[in-house]
């Protein structure tokens, strides 16, 4: 099977092992439970899409087939690739308002080991790259979403790896057997793990030959033995649980503990292991790729912004040119980071291996700009709101149910729409800007110190000199 719709996805999730936990309990099925509902649910969305006029966006002729496949199952051979990975991600926001981690960092990092395995198998004889294409071929047979598990636990950040007093603080290897590996450790912060069929698990850090037990990159099934996902707590997440319109429930996004205690994977799984000089250059490859395309990911958020804080100038009455200079910023904020992540992917290259990888320098500025700019467009969006939105001061759904009160809660909301309207409207503004729905915008992908670090080792400031002080020189004969 080439393509699955929302339906056949999840009802594939639903046959894998529970191993997922929040508030202390076992989740026995992901696709229904509250805490992990809304996530696969958007997810969903995105299968769904692959049948419907957007198939532009969401799907993509197979790089092994030449048949139609959901685009986060093929490769980016081409800057067109790497646009429609951020046309989908911006189509992703419009749907659900938040992002879909399973469609997002784990085909990014597959992409980005297309190219690493290419040059080591050329350096070393490794057989990885002939792996990631048996991958690939899997993937997009089965029509997986893809968990990306980048972060380790890390530990004392001031001591490596091999110097911490905790080995498991870094996912490693145990045991090296004939037919494949025994790893242990903890990866933290991991993006839509609950809503993905397969993780990518790869470096988080550059490292040395001291810390090449931590030099791995493979891939497992989620339900895989020895695994056991923690969900971490987020703004308004019991409030998804909720009935009601206190959280929006068009979407919703997991994090999640990884715990790996004495997990097997097989040799045909493995991409990576030991070879630590290759750790820097699949982070060089990845961050161009993702830090490309997510400033997709915010301006998809920011255009839902503009739409909700519309819909709060009318709920409020008022006339939406009174607001119109801070909707006009909200919209460059916007486009800000959807137009420098493109100027990344079309200065980009073609890799040897075929993989398009974006251009460095302009993807690192997009991640500085991605960690400020929305933070500006939710200011604007509560401003332009106003308190009822900003501070969320107005009871809860379940008192507008009361019988007794119910009827004139209502009235005390209604201003130029409907109270209850008008209370929606104002939770998914507070959803948006303060509560579950804000994407990772700081530090999602990596710091933005670390890509100004990038950004300082790639600009080059002695030519700039050297032009200014040529211009300079040109007027000493006046």
């Amino acid at each position: 099977m080439a393509l699955k719709n929302g339906d056949q996805y999840k009802a594939s999730l639903a046959k894998l092992r529970p191993n997922i936990y929040k508030w202390g309990k076992l989740i026995e099925d992901v696709t229904t439970h509250p805490a992990t509902r809304l996530h696969v649910e958007s997810v969903s969305h995105s299968y769904d899409a692959a049948f419907t006029e957007e198939t532009g966006i969401f799907t993509r002729t197979s790089h092994l087939t030449g048949q139609k496949a959901h685009r986060w199952n093929t490769l980016m051979a081409s800057a067109e690739d790497v646009l429609a990975n951020s046309q989908m991600k911006r189509a992703q926001f419009h749907r659900t308002g938040t992002c879909q981690g399973a469609t997002c960092a784990g085909w990014t990092a597959l992409n980005a080991l297309w190219a690493v395995t290419y040059e080591a198998d050329k350096e070393y004889g490794t057989p990885y790259h002939q792996r990631i294409k048996d991958y690939f071929a899997l993937v997009e047979d089965h029509s997986f979403a893809l968990a990306g598990a980048l972060t380790d636990a890390k530990g004392n950040r001031a001591l490596s790896v091999a110097q911490q007093p905790d080995a498991d603080s870094y996912l490693h290897v145990v045991e090296v057997k004939p037919d494949g590996i025994v790893v242990r450790g903890c990866k933290a912060q991991i993006c839509g793990v609950a809503a993905a069929h397969e993780i990518i698990c790869v470096p988080g850090s550059a490292h040395g030959e001291a810390d090449k037990a931590a030099a791995l990159a493979f891939a497992i099934p989620r339900d895989v033995q020895g695994l056991t996902i923690v969900e971490t707590r987020r703004p308004s997440d019991s409030r998804d649980e909720e009935e009601g319109w206190d959280s929006p429930k068009a979407g919703g996004i997991t994090q999640a503990f990884l715990l790996f205690d004495d997990v097997f994977v097989p040799n045909e799984r493995i991409f990576l292991c030991g070879e630590y000089l290759y750790t820097g250059l699949f982070l060089h490859y990845f961050t161009a790729i993702y830090r490309a395309a997510i400033g997709a990911c915010v301006a998809g958020q920011g255009d839902v912004m503009i739409g909700a804080a519309i819909n709060m100038i009318k709920a409020n009455g008022l006339n939406q040119k009174t607001f119109q200079e801070k909707l006009n910023q909200m919209a460059i904020n916007n486009e800000i980071t959807y137009g420098i992540g493109l100027g990344a992917m079309f200065k980009g290259e073609q890799h040897a291996s075929g993989v398009w990888i974006p251009d460095p320098l302009l993807a690192h500025v997009n991640k500085t700009q991605v960690a400020t700019l929305p933070y500006q467009t939710k200011v604007l969006a509560q401003e332009i709101s106003g308190g009822i939105a900003e501070t969320g001061c107005f009871p809860a759904y379940q008192d507008f149910q009361s019988p007794e009160y119910g009827d004139k809660l209502v009235r005390a909301l209604t201003a130029g729409i409907d109270g209850k309207e008008r209370a929606k409207a104002a939770r998914l503004v507070e959803w948006l800007t303060v509560g579950g729905g804000i994407p990772g915008c700081m530090h999602g992908g990596g710091s933005p110190e670390g890509a100004k670090l990038v950004v300082r080792k790639s600009e080059p400031w002695t030519k700039f000199a050297e032009c200014a002080q040529k211009i300079a020189d040109a007027g000493k004969e006046y």
